[in-house]
Formats: structure tokens, sequence, C-alpha cells
């Protein structure tokens, strides 16, 4: 291809001098910066866009972009049907691998581990948090069901906003029972920062004992080639 576009990153990467001690503090380090940039700039549209990777029984890989909605030093996590693919894969394998990327940064995390389902009450307490509409959203959509046209989807969506009117509280809408989350505990964790000439930095956080994200000695440090 004569018309590939061809970019030579500018980032500042990142050097074992500079890390910080634990995965969790460098990730909520460079999360926080794609926050902050993303409310002066418009090239980090959604700060917390997560791809969200699973395998199905043959091992073949499926990938798609959730919104991580939880984050602490035990993994990131999401919310999702559990009926959808992403849950159905999850039940079967419990694998699970998920990266936050920021182009306009230089900059990637990629973490790397097994699923955990998160609790009904921290579901609950996310459920209410979200939107009326959203809320509404959840029921209408069977993720990864089949559907006949929109028009489908608008019908649902209709029926149940007629069903749980919106009346101002978080209890307006009960979470479906075919909706819940995961957080992903980690084996893994790696942070990626572009540089000139594709000599790109990729410095590894590897799990050596039990132990949170914060936890400094369940983890070793690493760099790995570009």
């Amino acid at each position: 291809m004569s018309d590939v576009l061809r970019t030579d990153y500018s980032g500042e990467g990142i050097s074992e001098a500079e890390v910080a001690s634990t995965p969790w503090q460098q990730a909520r380090l460079w999360a926080d910066d794609a926050v902050a940039r993303s409310q002066v700039h418009d090239d980090v549209p959604e700060p917390y866009a997560l791809s969200v990777a699973t395998v199905d029984a043959a091992g073949r890989p499926n990938v798609r972009t959730v919104l991580m909605r939880f984050f602490d030093e035990r993994g990131p996590g999401f919310v999702t049907g559990t009926e959808s693919t992403k849950g159905l894969e999850i039940a079967a394998t419990g694998g699970l691998a998920a990266a936050l990327t920021w182009p306009a940064m230089y900059r990637a995390i990629r973490f790397r581990g097994v699923a955990e389902q998160l609790s009904r009450d921290e579901v609950t307490g996310y459920f209410g948090s979200r939107p009326w509409a959203s809320r509404i959203s959840a029921w209408a959509s069977r993720q990864s069901q089949p559907i006949e046209g929109r028009q489908g989807l608008e019908d649902a969506y209709a029926r149940y906003a007629a069903q749980f009117p919106d009346h101002g509280d978080p209890t307006d809408v009960p979470v479906p029972d075919f909706w819940g989350g995961y957080r992903v505990v980690c084996d893994e964790v790696e942070f990626w920062g572009g540089r000139r000439n594709r000599l790109h930095d990729r410095l590894v956080f590897s799990r050596v004992a039990p132990g949170s994200l914060d936890d400094a000695d369940a983890w070793a440090l690493s760099r790995r080639q570009p």
C-alpha cells in the first residue's frame, strides 16, 4: 500500500527510573493524566475506553470496546450483559485481557489475567448511578442476540420505559438479572510508551506472589523489546 500513513511517535516513553513501585500506582497516574487531557483537548474523547478480549470454546479471540466503570487496586472492571458473548465466554474459560489505549498520548496499558464477577452490591450501586435512559437500555438490549431491524430495539425500549417510568429515583429501574460486571484479576500489567523510530518502551509487571495491584511484593518488573 503506497498511501499508508506513517507517524513517528514522539512520546516520552517510560523508563525503569520513573515507573511507580506498583502497577496500580502507575496505572492510576496514567489514567488520571488521560482524564486531565480529555478535559482540555479533544484528542482523548473517552479516556476510560477499555478494549476487552475473550476467547471462545475453539480458542478464537473476540475483542470489543466497553467503558471502564471500576478501577482500583483489585483491577479494572466493566459492566455488561452476563448472557452476552463476552459474558458466556468469560463463564466458559475465565480468561480475560483488557487494554486502555491513548494514541494521542502515545501510551497504553495492557491487563492480562482472569475474570472475577463483580458483587451484586457493586453492580447495584453502579446501576443506580446511571441515567434513567441508560438503565432502560440495559433492559431493552439483550446483548449479542440477533434482532430484526432497528425498530425491534426501539420497540423494546418503549415497552420498558413504560414499565419503569422515570420518577427521579435510582430505584425506579431494577437491575436486570441478566446484567452484571467483571473485574480483571491481573497476572500481568504492561505499560507501553511510544517512542521515535519504533523503539517503544514496554515495561511489564508480572505477578510473583499473591497480592493486589498495589502490593509491591506481589510484582516483578521487566522490560520487553518492542
